[in-house]
């Protein structure tokens, strides 16, 4: 067994969206569901196929469904690796890293913080961080594989 190259000094969990954009997500489903009701008001949606009635019921529970997890979903780093909790928990032992980098949008992270990319044997693993404490610990995973190169 190999050891690990990484270890972080503690446990740090913290919320994986910022509170910016847990605003911004609020804000667009409130308008998409205003618009929902715009539209289910202004058309005779009963009259539609069941197809249609089935598409737009599946679209209603997506929205509602992506929304609760983007208030709820977290990030843990610990001694075994990177944890994001979803609709489908993301996990990434240390073992498992190959790279990890940070990635961002320029003048919009505020809104949409950098994110950490983890590379493993073959797949890449996207963990969000909405703390300064989780983007500070995602720097120092990011910096110490930079490093190992």
């Amino acid at each position: 067994m190999k050891p690990n190259f990484y270890q972080p000094g503690r446990t740090i969990t913290g919320p994986a969206y910022s509170i910016w954009f847990k605003i911004l997500a609020t804000l667009v489903c409130i308008g998409l569901g205003a618009y929902a009701v715009r539209i289910g008001l202004s058309f005779p949606l009963m009259q539609y196929g069941f197809g249609v009635k089935i598409l737009l019921l599946g679209a209603a529970v997506m929205l509602v469904v992506s929304y609760y997890w983007f208030l709820r979903s977290t990030v843990t780093v610990d001694a075994r690796g990177i944890t994001q909790t979803w609709m489908y928990n993301k996990r990434v032992e240390w073992d498992d890293v190959r790279s990890a980098k940070m990635i961002g949008i320029p003048y919009l992270s505020g809104l949409f913080p950098p994110r950490l990319i983890v590379r493993t044997g073959t797949a890449f693993v996207t963990f969000n961080g909405g703390s300064r404490e989780l983007l500070v610990e995602f720097a120092r995973i990011s910096l110490a594989f930079q490093l190992k190169k």
